[in-house]
């Protein structure tokens, strides 16, 4: 019964923090033209005092437990590639094609779920994962003439970078690491990062631009902290599929605030995607009844 709970809760936690991602995307496209490092530092920084003031409702220590460092600086080193990368696609592209691209992250969760937690992978799954790249170049369209072809890669590549920080993720909570102190180290290992290029190359900022990022932070917080629990309540396979309704709440909100209309290609890629994602889904739910 209490695994039944746990993988609930893990599905309720995994739809709020795509849509909370949703609303940081499209913040920061409304925050306007700043380099993404800089976007970056502070959607991080308030990430990082509402995790602090997290652990210190909670009383927790801001100590992570032994032998968690490295899994710890590898989510956080990752992570913070996978976010650049992100606001940096989402300056170039429309924000659902931005967001089904780094929404290729459970794809890679599966892959790197497989090297490092030893997962099995079925042929199935395999083709599935196959078969949803091939989806990806639907949305990035890549020929010599398509200007959306670098920054779409780099979306991509996000995307990658993001898998491999939900696996780690994803072993933390398996080694009964607090979530709170997980986001708190990313948070502040990110502003660490991000502080150098901050300082070197800011750029001066509207009061809205400031609202638009500070805004995305606190969207951010709220979807690291669920994305968080969602990972360590249950495992990828058995909730992946519910972090892609952020396409559709990205693709609402792209519409609604934009004007964005996806063209009928990325559609296809978004279906493409999507379709797999189900058909893993509706597997992994068999094969654990048979089990």
């Amino acid at each position: 019964m209490k695994k039944i709970s746990g993988r609930y809760r893990a599905i309720i936690y995994i739809i709020l923090s795509a849509f909370c991602f949703a609303v940081m995307n499209l913040f920061v496209r409304l925050s306007g033209d700043l380099p993404a490092f800089q976007k970056s530092f502070f959607r991080n920084l308030v990430a990082l005092i509402f995790a602090a003031g997290v652990l210190l409702r909670q009383k927790a220590s801001f100590r992570w437990k032994k032998g968690n460092l490295k899994f710890l600086l590898l989510r956080s080193s990752i992570g913070t590639i996978g976010i650049v990368c992100n606001f940096y696609a989402l300056g170039h592209i429309p924000l659902s094609d931005a967001s089904i691209l780094n929404k290729m992250s459970p794809f890679f969760v599966i892959i790197f779920s497989l090297i490092f937690l030893k997962e099995k992978l079925t042929f199935l799954q395999g083709s599935a994962v196959f078969i949803a790249f091939i989806g990806t170049l639907f949305v990035i369209k890549p020929s010599f003439q398509n200007i959306d072809l670098f920054p779409s890669a780099v979306g991509l590549f996000g995307g990658m970078c993001a898998g491999l920080a939900y696996t780690a993720v994803r072993i933390l909570g398996q080694r009964k690491e607090n979530g709170s102190l997980i986001v708190f180290f990313f948070s502040t290992f990110s502003c660490v990062c991000m502080l150098p290029f901050l300082i070197f190359d800011y750029h001066p900022m509207e009061w809205w631009q400031l609202l638009m990022l500070l805004g995305a932070g606190l969207a951010a917080a709220g979807g690291q902290f669920s994305i968080t629990a969602a990972y360590c309540h249950a495992p990828a396979r058995e909730i992946s599929i519910y972090d892609y309704s952020q396409i559709i709440f990205a693709t609402l909100l792209g519409f609604v605030f934009l004007g964005e209309i996806p063209d009928i290609y990325s559609l296809i890629g978004y279906v493409v995607i999507v379709s797999m994602a189900v058909l893993m889904f509706l597997y992994n739910n068999r094969r654990k009844s048979e089990n």
